[in-house]
């Protein structure tokens, strides 16, 4: 572990941001996934098989980092409903390191690990389905150019759980994720509804210093207003992406929406088959408030909720205005990530939003298959899509306004169009029906090779996008 640079950063903040707590003692550790690429940009890959279950499945401390790992605490509102009893119920803040390619800090974050003061009645525990489900959702979003936490390793844990979603007793597990933060906007609520001024500031200052030094203002007001506009960017970022990928995040709740923007924490994640706005991915989503698309409503929703938090430490007019960076942000990062999945260069800004428009006008049209759809017309190269499994959906009449608007657009330098994946007929997709059809040999015959090749294929499309 000599190349591992330890950090304890989060434990600066003090009495009041966390619980101290114990992990749980498992029965049993098999390892089931190590993320050997992210285990290198952190200085952990020399780890062997047994160091990497002492460290990920026991817990015992990485040299230089915390000694006993941290529960945190936030409020937030969960389906818009103002919850005050959250916090890590079935995860902690294991350990902090330095991202060795960039420099950046690096939370390491459980699920599954045990309970803690915030678990309630449950039970602090992880499926392996959820396990299994997790690594593929972070895998694909990396692939697919989403900000995301990646699944840095999975580790069966012997135990038999009881769920009322899925056949019960089933498998158990805990993951490991890496993340540049674990700041939620329910961090910032509690300490708003808690009326601790105090710790309200000394979040702000901390979130300022540790993940954008480069917002640092000498008064509280500016550093506030900053950040928040900073945090709108980094949240439109990721909702454009989002819909490029054709993701649906599920539960988009003020405690699972991070400073930094990336996108964490996948419960009931679904993509799209087809392009539908009111896909949901939640089977208790009966509203569609999550739906495919409503999420970068839900977003803007869950920032204002950040902006009110702020209200103690900047003038209203000022925090509105950096509230209201989300909505340009996301339509030029929509924009921007089109373009990126396709391909294209950009013809200018005006061109490029009414290209978006006619792509979702004439994917629900037509109902070609969304994932194919981009990985046909990647380049804008009309003959490959000319042999696609769509063509014929690509000649029907609500297709025609945007086959002329592609063929105005020129391939952009990096669209690595000659890579061996592009040759192929369909693209690699994470589609319910796959995730359950590998889940299946899994559950029945412990069989992880569907897993793994699916693994080693989104590497393939990981490798033909340049990520």
């Amino acid at each position: 572990m000599s190349a591992f640079r330890p950090a304890q950063k989060h434990a600066e903040l003090g009495d009041g941001f966390f619980d101290i707590v114990q992990p749980a003692r498992f029965p049993e550790l098999v390892l089931r996934y190590r993320n050997q690429r992210w285990a290198a940009r952190v200085g952990l890959d020399n780890l062997s098989d047994e160091q990497w279950l002492a460290h990920f499945g026991a817990f015992q401390p990485l040299p230089g980092s915390f000694e006993q790992p941290l529960a945190l605490r936030y409020h937030g509102h969960q389906f818009q409903t103002y919850n005050p009893d959250l916090g890590d119920g079935r995860g902690f803040l294991f350990a902090q390191g330095y991202d060795l390619a960039d420099n950046r800090l690096l939370d390491f974050g459980t699920k599954g690990s045990g309970r803690t003061p915030w678990s309630r009645t449950a039970d602090g525990r992880l499926t392996l389905k959820g396990g299994v489900r997790e690594v593929l959702a972070t895998e694909m979003l990396e692939a697919l150019g989403v900000d995301t936490s990646k699944s840095f390793s999975l580790i069966e844990t012997g135990e038999e759980l009881e769920r009322g979603d899925e056949p019960s007793p089933t498998r158990s597990s805990v993951l490991v994720r890496l993340s540049h933060s674990h700041v939620r906007i329910g961090s910032f609520q509690r300490f708003a509804a808690l009326k601790d001024e105090a710790r309200l500031a000394k979040l702000l200052d901390y979130s300022v210093a540790t993940y954008m030094p480069e917002l640092n203002s000498p008064d509280l007001a500016g550093r506030a207003v900053a950040f928040l506009g900073q945090v709108a960017r980094n949240v439109a970022r990721t909702g454009a992406r989002w819909i490029a990928a054709g993701f649906v995040h599920g539960v988009l709740n003020t405690d699972n929406i991070n400073i930094t923007g990336e996108s964490f924490d996948y419960g009931p994640w679904r993509f799209l088959p087809t392009y539908d706005p009111a896909f949901t991915a939640a089977y208790f989503d009966q509203s569609g408030l999550y739906a495919f698309g409503r999420q970068p409503d839900a977003l803007a929703w869950n920032l204002t909720r950040l902006a009110e938090c702020l209200l103690p430490l900047a003038p209203l007019p000022d925090l509105e205005a950096a509230l209201n960076q989300f909505w340009p942000a996301f339509q030029r990062e929509l924009s921007i990530s089109v373009l990126e999945r396709l391909g294209l260069a950009s013809a200018g800004a005006e061109t490029d939003g009414n290209l978006v428009a006619s792509i979702f006008t004439a994917l629900f049209a037509t109902q070609a298959p969304y994932e194919q759809f981009f990985f046909d017309w990647r380049g804008g190269d009309a003959p490959r899509a000319a042999r696609s499994p769509s063509a014929k959906l690509y000649e029907l009449p609500g297709f025609a306004p945007l086959r002329e608007a592609l063929a105005g657009y020129t391939p952009a330098a990096d669209a690595n169009l000659d890579h061996p994946y592009f040759a192929r007929l369909t693209p690699r997709t994470m589609l319910i029906d796959d995730v359950e059809a590998l889940w299946q040999q899994i559950t029945e015959a412990d069989d992880w090779s569907a897993f793994n090749a699916i693994l080693a294929d989104i590497a393939i499309m990981r490798a033909a996008y340049g990520r």
